[in-house]
């Protein structure tokens, strides 16, 4: 048995891990996929403390490296469930494991349009990192759905290299920051349409374009494209606890800046916890929070 579970290994789940083992306490944390989280799929990070300029892989490293230094231990497991009492439960495909208490920092996935024809082009055509797939489209033409920070930097990492990339953007302006909207501005292959949402995908065995519709005239269009880059937000994990904790409207977990959740032992980290700005910095603070407040309700 553990003193701490951790259901994550992004940037909130490593920093609790982190602050566990420095507290002494036993910990153990559970990944299905790729440790880092969603940080690794990010190109550059220039706003993270300390670092100027790096890249998301490698600061999922560092992370890592970090939380294996100071002895965490780690499983690849996909957990479905969690059982409460005195000690919890975590339930995966292949196994329990058991432990005083339970941090919950499994993040959020990418959010799909929900346009009929996307999933046959999922992998064939759609994609949502450029970093994973821009490289196949070089010299190629692409779009990019979505206007804030995430779409920005990928039409700014695949403009280096296709023949053009085509913004698509429902509000009638750009959400991300100024600094990333300049730099698209001064490129000149990049074209910015706006007030403008996907109604289909043309092709056949392969993606050639996307249908678009006007929001404001209902006029439609059809835009030629190799590649489409989806970038409209993400959906947080939190469907394996739905009858565990409590969450909000949007399905994410229910706490405040103490990390608690409304069940005693059972702590949550991250972009998968209710709140208003979701970054890098707030995902390490709120494993910090997660980590101490885990080790207080152990040590009661």
């Amino acid at each position: 048995m553990y003193d701490i579970i951790i259901i994550g290994a992004g940037p909130a789940g490593l920093t609790a891990a982190i602050y566990a083992r420095r507290a002494e306490k036993s910990v153990l944390v559970i990944e299905k996929g790729v440790f880092g989280g969603q940080v690794t799929f990010s190109p550059k990070i220039e706003n993270y403390p300390g670092f100027g300029v790096l890249s998301g892989t490698e600061l999922a490293d560092k992370m890592v490296e970090h939380a294996i230094s100071l002895g965490t231990e780690f499983e690849m497991e996909t957990v479905t469930a969690i059982k409460d009492g005195e000690v919890k439960e975590v339930i995966t495909e292949n196994g329990s494991f058991f432990g005083k208490a339970v941090i919950i920092a499994t993040g959020a996935a990418h959010r799909h349009l929900g346009v009929d024809g996307e999933e046959k082009y999922l992998g064939n055509g759609i994609s949502f990192c450029a970093v994973c797939d821009g490289a196949f489209y070089n010299g190629q033409e692409v779009t990019v759905i979505g206007g804030g920070n995430s779409a920005l930097q990928e039409a700014i990492l695949l403009s280096s290299n296709c023949k053009k990339v085509t913004i698509i953007q429902n509000l009638p302006t750009l959400t991300g920051e100024e600094a990333l909207q300049n730099i698209l501005k001064n490129k000149e292959n990049v074209e910015i349409i706006y007030s403008s949402v996907v109604t289909g995908f043309l092709g056949e065995d392969t993606l050639m374009g996307i249908k678009i519709k006007n929001t404001d005239s209902g006029e439609e269009q059809t835009v030629n494209c190799d590649g489409c880059f989806v970038a409209i937000g993400l959906v947080p994990a939190t469907e394996f606890i739905k009858n565990t904790v409590k969450l909000n409207n949007y399905g994410y977990v229910d706490a405040t800046e103490s990390c608690t959740t409304d069940i005693k032992g059972i702590f949550v980290a991250g972009d998968c916890r209710s709140k208003e700005i979701r970054q890098i910095t707030t995902a390490t603070a709120d494993g910090a929070a997660a980590a101490l407040a885990a080790t207080k309700y152990i040590e009661m």
